[in-house]
Order: C-alpha cells, then sequence, then structure tokens
C-alpha cells in the first residue's frame, strides 16, 4: 500500500490497536486514537509509566492497525518511533487533540498532560498494508 494513503486513511480514521514489544519478545497490544502529524507520521498520546512508552524505550519499533468500521477497511503501518516527554511534547500534544477532537480549553488541556505526565508516541511509517484483502 501507498505510504500516502495509509496516511490519509489514518487521518480520516483514529481508532487503533498499537502493538510494542515487551522486554521478553512478546508482543504487547494496546487500544489507541491515532492521528497524522503535520509531518506525515502517525501520533498517539500515551503515559509516561505506560507499558507501551516503556517498551518503546527499549526497543523503538511500533506497529499500528487503525480500522474505519469492523468489518470493513483497515491498515496496518509500522516504523520507528520516537517518545517526546514533557515539556517539549506540550505542544505537539495540543496538536494531535486538535487533529482528534477539535478545539478545548486549551489551559485546562495543558495542566491535565502535565498532571498526567502525557507523552506523544511519533511512528515514523516505512511499511504500510495491506495491498490486498480477503
Amino acid at each position: 500500500m501507498d505510504l500516502d494513503r495509509a496516511r490519509e486513511f489514518i487521518a480520516e480514521h483514529h481508532q487503533g490497536v498499537l502493538m510494542t514489544w515487551r522486554g521478553d519478545g512478546m508482543p504487547q497490544l494496546s487500544p489507541v486514537l491515532a492521528v497524522t502529524d503535520g509531518e506525515g507520521r502517525v501520533v498517539v498520546s500515551s503515559r509516561e509509566a505506560a507499558y507501551k512508552t516503556r517498551n518503546l524505550r527499549r526497543r523503538p519499533f511500533a506497529a499500528l492497525c487503525v480500522w474505519a468500521e469492523w468489518p470493513g477497511k483497515w491498515v496496518q503501518v509500522e516504523g520507528p518511533t520516537e517518545v517526546l516527554s514533557l515539556p517539549e511534547a506540550m505542544e505537539p500534544l495540543v496538536d494531535y487533540y486538535r487533529r482528534a477532537a477539535g478545539e478545548t480549553d486549551w489551559d485546562r488541556y495543558r495542566e491535565a498532560m502535565r498532571e498526567e505526565r502525557r507523552v506523544l508516541l511519533r511512528i515514523s511509517v516505512e511499511r504500510a498494508g495491506p495491498d490486498v484483502s480477503g
């Protein structure tokens, strides 16, 4: 699948499951809300202490499956993943929420991000699929 088509799909459909790898090499799956940022990366909000965040600090690569409705169209993307922590993550987190849900009280939002110790996970998409279905 063309990487730009995969990004467009995720820009419209946000529900997904993120796969990272535990320390023992086994997969760890997390339901997430994903969007694309202005640079074509797929981004997900998480917490500093979350398993997915810890897994990505150890092995910075993720796979993400996003769907429109079930059953229906879906896409999987994979690539190296960066964990961006506060305070650098604050404005990218604002952009993430704006793309996912629209406008809000940004002062309250920023305070909640600090209290929850939020991070932004950025997937640089290197591979996408499927190219066929069925």
